[in-house]
């Protein structure tokens, strides 16, 4: 396993000027930065990559923005809106040298109501069809794609590891994959353990965070277990902290971080891999 940081932690928007962020990375011990990129005009793809190198760091993955008006079940120019973003990502991700883009790809985060099954339906395979031609792009790229289920208050649309498998094995493609998040599972999944064995080999990215979203390990997840289950199903990408805290507002506000839950940024992150190393790595 490769241990990665979510820019969205320190920065938001990530900006050529967020590159002085590298060096402290790999300082703290990560192998990778996980980018969340808010808009491709925001970055020269060629700027990040030569201070990556600098660093000694690799683009592990890189985080989808889906804010409103990018979502493949919305209205046809929000869809649009959606597929030239994800498009664009993928584009310049060669030139990171980074091989898979990561989150709730299917829709924005935030929208979450209860519609009828008819309509459900509907945009299920309004979804599976998008999802399906921006696999096929992101294959002949060479690269990868993962759909992250999310918890009940961020969206209606897939919130468990099942649901999520039963749009990858529909979509049926080698280049789309599955990401899960120890925060969402702690909500949504009976049993996060059974989560990761019933993924599998479809297990493309792993997010390792707190049960209340703060440091891993100083929570009431079942770390143990979690390791087991990544180990038996022979798992061996990147596992990356994703956390947020209030003064990142933007962030703040779209995962409702109305608090201070962890003495610092630094403290997530540091204390945060210490732990997962010692847990993870056998």
């Amino acid at each position: 396993m490769k241990f990665g940081i979510n820019t969205f932690l320190f920065t938001s928007p990530f900006t050529n000027e967020s590159i002085d962020l590298f060096p402290k990375f790999k300082g703290w011990g990560f192998d990778s930065v996980e980018i969340a990129i808010e808009d491709p005009s925001h970055i020269d793809p060629h700027v990040i990559r030569k201070a990556l190198d600098k660093s000694g760091l690799k683009c592990g993955s890189i985080c989808a923005a889906m804010g409103p008006g990018r979502d493949l079940r919305g209205t046809a120019e929000d869809q649009q809106t959606a597929i030239t973003y994800i498009k664009s990502i993928l584009d310049m991700m060669p030139v990171l040298g980074c091989g898979i883009l990561i989150g709730p790809l299917y829709s924005a985060v935030g929208r979450a109501e209860l519609v009828s099954k008819e309509d459900y339906a509907k945009q299920w395979e309004t979804v599976a069809g998008h999802l399906k031609m921006l696999a096929d792009y992101a294959e002949k790229l060479g690269l990868k794609l993962a759909i992250e289920p999310l918890n009940r208050y961020e969206t209606d649309f897939i919130n468990t590891c099942e649901q999520g498998l039963k749009m990858v094995n529909q979509v049926n493609s080698k280049a789309l994959m599955l990401q899960l998040d120890t925060y969402h599972m702690n909500i949504e999944e009976k049993d996060p353990y059974q989560a990761i064995l019933n993924a599998g080999s479809k297990l493309g990215h792993f997010h390792a965070c707190g049960s209340d979203r703060g440091t891993p390990g100083g929570d009431q997840i079942n770390w143990e277990r979690i390791s087991s289950a990544l180990h038996q199903v022979n798992y061996d990408g990147e596992v990356v902290i994703e956390s947020f805290i209030p003064d990142i507002e933007m962030i703040a506000k779209a995962a409702s971080i109305w608090r201070q839950f962890e003495p610092s940024q630094e403290d997530i992150a540091i204390k945060g891999l210490k732990f997962l190393r010692s847990c993870l790595i056998k």
